[in-house]
């Protein structure tokens, strides 16, 4: 195979240079394939793999006078190749090349972002194990609810990024077509077969069918995954950053030596990092959009699909592997304050029990509106006074007439509320 580049990284999957390197490959491929089937001389293939090349720069300078990239790139080649150039896009289309390429390096792209997704959800598996039995308080709305364990949190972001990983398989999986008939897919004017061989040597499977282009409902399923996998991210950081809050500091950015949080204020520690993926997030998930408006095309192809999908393919690919590596570290790094959760849990000193105290109620006897109402009562009183909700608890006389001490103390017990946390993790196979 041409040598394209040396290391799997994004961004010389996406280069131009390397684009036009998987476009020669393909065009040899099918130049191999016709040899095979007879239908070119076999010794002009050998001469065209041998010969076969470009320079990125005459490409450039063609394109001015042709305004078509792959004419451009064919004259290039045949400058190189020379006499047998003839037998080089006999037969096909731009797109039986741009396609195929496309879907490999698609592929490739994929590959990179399964392998982030993989350090990812080994970072988080290691996390959750570690915090599995870290109390805080878990919140709805933005208010305390009932305790959790910091654990528990991770351990929902690790099962999130399990799914995003099966989704970008599933994404790799359908682009992973090539696609080598012709100006309609008719095959007119060329052997079937030839798709087959090039589809074969790429690692791709042959497209079912296609018209002058692959359809583009599975590059819309591909950005589509791939802007699950950003607002996944965006919602871990988004958690990060609120959890960073001066009024809660739970959790901490890593905050390196000589790093700077303000021009104006030195006290400042901001969580840049979560931030940023926030931000590009919706770039990516913009992006998405395009590509599903990229599907509806007029009859076998139109051109509107195509100037857009050098940018937002492209461009969601290198994001999303950026925002990846950058979450990864960022938990990798992450500082994490136990005692501050334990502190900021304590603050409703005790409200956060109250369902437990409900239920409590109702098992006794009580209707659940009477119950409601009673617990609802002592917990504004609590917190109007702030005093604990278990002395209030115990001098309410309504309650107390329906519980004892100890039956208020077990309600307002941590272990109690937190006993099935471990079982969640056994079950996620996590402990």
């Amino acid at each position: 195979m041409i040598k394209r580049y040396t290391l799997p990284e994004m961004g010389s999957i996406w280069s131009d240079e390397n684009k036009f390197r998987t476009m020669l490959e393909v065009e040899v491929l099918i130049c191999e394939a016709l040899a095979e089937f007879g239908e070119i001389p076999a010794r002009a293939a050998v001469k065209i793999r041998k010969k076969a090349d470009f320079d990125f720069k005459r490409i450039a300078e063609i394109e001015q006078e042709t305004r078509h990239d792959v004419i451009a790139f064919l004259m290039a080649v045949g400058e190189k190749v020379g006499k047998e150039s003839r037998y080089i896009h006999l037969g096909i289309t731009s797109y039986d090349i741009v396609d195929t390429s496309l879907s490999l390096r698609m592929k490739e792209a994929a590959d990179i972002i399964l392998k982030d997704l993989k350090k990812l959800s080994s970072v988080l598996r290691k996390k959750a194990r570690e915090y599995e039995n870290t109390v805080m308080a878990g919140r709805s709305h933005g208010i305390h609810a009932e305790p959790i364990t910091f654990g528990l949190k991770l351990a929902i972001w690790l099962v999130e990024t399990e799914r995003n990983f099966k989704r970008m398989q599933a994404a790799k999986d359908a682009i992973s077509v090539g696609k080598i008939s012709g100006a309609v897919g008719t095959y007119a004017n060329i052997d079937p077969r030839a798709e087959i061989y090039v589809c074969q040597k790429l690692g791709l499977t042959p497209a079912s069918i296609s018209s002058q282009i692959l359809p583009r409902d599975s590059h819309a399923q591909y950005l589509l995954t791939l802007s699950l996998i950003a607002s996944s991210l965006e919602k871990f950081s988004l958690e990060i950053r609120n959890l960073s809050r001066t009024e809660i500091m739970e959790v901490e950015e890593y905050f390196s030596p000589g790093q700077k949080g303000s021009s104006a204020m030195p006290h400042k520690r901001n969580p840049i990092i979560s931030e940023q993926i926030g931000g590009l997030a919706r770039i990516i998930r913009n992006n998405a959009q395009v590509a599903l408006e990229n599907v509806p095309l007029w009859h076998e192809r139109d051109l509107t699909h195509s100037s857009v999908e050098r940018i937002i393919i492209p461009d969601s690919c290198i994001l999303t592997n950026y925002i990846l590596n950058k979450f990864t570290n960022v938990m990798k790094n992450l500082i994490i304050y136990p005692e501050n959760m334990m502190k900021n849990l304590k603050k409703t000193k005790g409200l956060i029990f109250s369902e437990a105290v409900l239920l409590k109620l109702i098992k006794k006897g009580l209707s659940r509106e009477d119950a409601y109402v009673m617990v609802q009562r002592a917990s504004f009183l609590s917190k109007k006074e702030g005093r604990e909700f278990k002395d209030v608890l115990l001098q309410n006389k309504e309650v107390m007439s329906h519980l004892n001490k100890d039956e208020v103390k077990e309600c307002l017990d941590l272990k109690q509320n937190l006993r099935h946390i471990n079982k969640i993790f056994s079950r996620l196979e996590i402990s």
